[in-house]
């Protein structure tokens, strides 16, 4: 018996030829397609550097600080695309964070039937199904008429603060806010949901077991469990925020004015580059590719910082 056991064993230790070929080619493919997906990314960045070059000489980091754009005197700036693109995605993701954690809780805890979860799930993933551009149409007709009235009573009551000083008329940051919430909700829900249901049983059990109430075992044993798949979610998300085109452009207002108030409209750096590039010509080519430039580093530093921010959180298991 003991020498079948070797035998098995050595049989096991030296697999043919043939499967060792397999298996280097298989970690050749996927090196080499990683490697592709790193190339690309640099394929990109390097094109919109050098796009942008001739703006970059210009005007430096002026074009950062300057709320100017006027291509008539061929004068830009991009403040105020980049003040529309933090306040956007940051604002939507305080109203999304907790309506998408909080159904994720509500889908994967047993407050209601099964079938009726599945149900509500279904609903929730159906909303990344919808087109942007049909968001955006509905932002336009129903969405902002909806909330102007609530957002002007916010004015009359707060308007000597500066972010609400402007009375909502019509497109504005917070319509395209809104449209946000709706188009990060799948995204922070459904990652937010599969992170719950990752977490093992026996924690919830051993919480019951001590004790524990269930919100006590949510907040305090579950969502810690889930919290660095959960950051993950939330990051990509706001990545998704800073990059969307279509929905906020509809909605925004598409103002090149800075005005610090969120009922006012404004712009965003995909807004711009959506709403301009194809009439642009000579050095407004050249300012537009920067601002896309800034939007990339942007993007890239907020990956880094969930990358970071996921391993400090991430919790290991034995």
């Amino acid at each position: 018996m003991e020498a079948t056991r070797r035998d098995l064993l050595y049989t096991l230790r030296h697999r043919p030829a043939s499967d060792k070929l397999v298996d280097n080619g298989f970690r050749s493919l996927v090196t080499a397609l990683a490697a592709l997906v790193g190339i690309v990314l640099l394929a990109i960045f390097l094109v919109v550097f050098w796009e942008a070059r001739e703006a970059i000489h210009l005007f430096g980091l002026n074009f950062i600080t300057s709320t100017t754009w006027n291509p008539v005197e061929e004068k830009f700036g991009a403040f105020t695309a980049i003040y529309g693109t933090i306040l956007t995605s940051v604002l939507a993701l305080l109203l999304a964070v907790p309506l998408g954690v909080g159904t994720a809780i509500f889908l994967t805890e047993n407050f209601i039937h099964q079938k009726y979860r599945t149900i509500i799930s279904n609903m929730v993933e159906l909303l990344a199904a919808i087109p942007s551009v049909v968001l955006g149409l509905w932002a336009i007709f129903v969405l902002e008429p909806t909330i102007r009235p609530v957002l002007n009573v916010i004015h009359n009551k707060l308007g000597f603060i500066p972010i609400f000083s402007t009375p909502a008329n019509g497109p504005g940051f917070m319509p395209a806010v809104l449209i946000l919430v709706v188009m990060l909700l799948p995204i922070i829900t459904a990652i937010s949901r599969d992170c719950l249901n990752q977490v093992p049983p026996d924690l919830r059990q051993a919480a019951y077991g001590i004790g524990a109430t269930r919100w006590t075992s949510i907040f305090q044993v579950i969502l810690p469990a889930a919290v660095s798949g959960i950051i993950g979610g939330i990051m990509l998300a706001l990545g998704r925020a800073m990059g969307e085109t279509m929905a906020v452009t509809m909605i925004i207002g598409n103002s090149t004015s800075f005005n610090l108030s969120w009922f006012a409209p404004g712009n965003t750096i995909a807004a711009l580059l959506a709403n301009q590039f194809g009439e642009a010509d000579g050095i407004q080519v050249s300012a537009l590719m920067y601002a896309a430039l800034v939007l990339m580093i942007i993007t890239f530093i907020v990956n880094v910082l969930a990358q970071w921010i996921v391993k400090r959180l991430s919790l290991k298991y034995d």
